[in-house]
């Protein structure tokens, strides 16, 4: 037997904020490293490892003028957002 429940949320005005920012920034890197793992691919280079996707577009980013603003949110949240490793498909 199989248990489905739904939960609803009501945030308040800070939390929405807290949440748009914290997916926002998921969303920013989400599609940088997806973006970097197409051009490798396309280049022909070889595959783009969770660890230096973690180095260069989350790390480094946060350093640069263009995204300090990853630093305000959770580096946890950040980092979980990076595409996962491509499982292998059957022909």
């Amino acid at each position: 037997m199989q248990l489905r429940y739904n939960y609803r949320a009501y945030p308040n005005a800070s939390q929405r904020r807290a949440l748009a920012r914290a997916f926002g920034c998921a969303r920013v890197v989400w599609n940088n490293c997806l973006r970097d793992r197409k051009e490798a691919h396309a280049a022909g280079l070889p595959y783009v490892k969770s660890a230096e996707l973690s180095r260069f577009r989350i790390t480094q980013a946060k350093q640069t003028e263009e995204r300090a603003w990853l630093v305000e949110v959770s580096a946890v949240k950040v980092a979980w957002s990076r595409p996962l490793p491509a499982t292998p498909t059957v022909p």
